[in-house]
């Protein structure tokens, strides 16, 4: 009887495990974050963040910014490590825009020390320097 017992239990189990694989396959695969598409070019980010001496970028690295602004920064900054270095090597291209997303969101989540974290991510001249199209 205790025999029969494990069977029916080993059997279901396998039954409960095919089923489960079958209906995963069902399923799309989740989009992996290297074959994700940025929403926004690297140009524009720059544009709409960056240019000028009243861009958001400097209102908030003067302290200055709203929720409205660091939600918008997230969600141009997000795009920014998705795209391709125009100059300068796909490594440090990773580091340096994670660097500015994570300050970004950093801001928008309202943690302590963001707004240092944030001018310390957007340093012009080193990523310039490095990636910038002379």
């Amino acid at each position: 009887m205790k025999r029969n017992f494990h069977i029916v239990n080993v059997v279901t189990a396998f039954v409960g495990l095919v089923t489960l694989l079958a209906h995963a396959q069902d399923k799309p695969a989740a989009t992996p974050a290297a074959t994700e598409k940025p929403k926004h070019t690297t140009a524009e980010i720059m544009k709409v963040l960056h240019k000028g001496n009243d861009s958001l970028g400097k209102k908030v690295q003067n302290g200055q910014g709203t929720k409205e602004d660091f939600a918008k920064l997230v969600e141009f900054y997000t795009s920014l490590p998705l795209n391709e270095p125009p100059e300068g090597g796909a490594a440090s291209w990773k580091e340096k825009s994670t660097a500015v997303l994570e300050a970004a969101k950093a801001l928008n989540d309202g943690k302590e020390g963001a707004v240092a974290q944030y001018k310390k991510a957007i340093n012009c001249k080193a990523c310039h320097d490095v990636h910038r199209v002379q």
